[in-house]
């Protein structure tokens, strides 16, 4: 199995919830910006649907607030929420042109995103939401490149997407050591505290080691004893 291409200087992670990042993918975020990598988060929404008898309102800002946090733990300075809505997230025009609009404005070489298939694994049904800000990512860097599919866009085109790398669990075909990061994601994903406490009785930091522990496992072919994997897709 081959290494995600790391020639790279800019990349930016396009998740549809505030903890999407932390549960995979933070490993390999706090690996690029060790190396000196200028990495941003963008976020489909707030999660202000997430946590059972939270008003949104609140629940919206509380989680912004953990991952901002979150993101600062693996050298992630720069994120930008779009405002769409939690939970109702569509596969669309209107999703294609916000996230197209936010590749424009951040130029990246690398595009991080979701898994866009039906299920995780088999038996493991993926979200809704997941699935259409994954596709749609997608095809943003498509329509981020051609002037003429959202034309009312004022940010210029960008033609600068080499890759993307789809977070995925099934379907690996590339892979990013993570063996010396992963203390780090653990933290990451520890800062969601109030939407850990949320799912059960188990303490935070417990939830943080078990799921990261999952998500960075060793890949067969792949010569590293902690990974995170990703199906690649290339644009040049």
């Amino acid at each position: 199995m081959e290494s995600v291409p790391e020639d790279w200087q800019r990349g930016v992670v396009i998740v549809a919830h505030p903890d999407d990042i932390e549960y995979g993918c933070a490993a390999a975020v706090a690996r690029w910006t060790g190396q000196g990598k200028d990495v941003r988060y963008v976020l489909a929404t707030s999660g202000e649907a997430g946590i059972e008898g939270l008003a949104p309102a609140e629940c919206g800002r509380t989680r912004e607030e953990e991952e901002r946090r979150s993101a600062a733990v693996v050298g992630v300075s720069e994120v930008e929420f779009l405002g769409h809505p939690d939970g109702r997230l569509e596969y669309g025009l209107g999703l294609r042109r916000s996230l197209a609009a936010a590749i424009r404005r951040h130029r990246p070489e690398l595009v991080v995103t979701m898994n866009h298939h039906e299920t995780w694994a088999p038996g493991m049904r993926n979200s809704a939401d997941h699935r259409a800000v994954g596709q749609a990512a997608l095809d943003a860097v498509s329509d981020a490149a051609n002037e003429w599919i959202f034309p009312d866009l004022t940010e210029p085109r960008w033609t600068g997407v080499r890759w993307v790398a789809v977070n995925v669990m099934v379907g690996v075909t590339h892979a990013v050591d993570v063996t010396e990061t992963v203390d780090r994601a653990v933290a990451s994903l520890t800062e969601h505290a109030r939407y850990l406490a949320a799912l059960g009785d188990v303490p935070v930091a417990e939830q943080a080691a078990a799921q990261i522990a999952m998500a960075t496992g060793p890949r067969d072919g792949f010569a590293a004893e902690r990974a995170v994997g990703f199906e690649l897709y290339r644009f040049t």
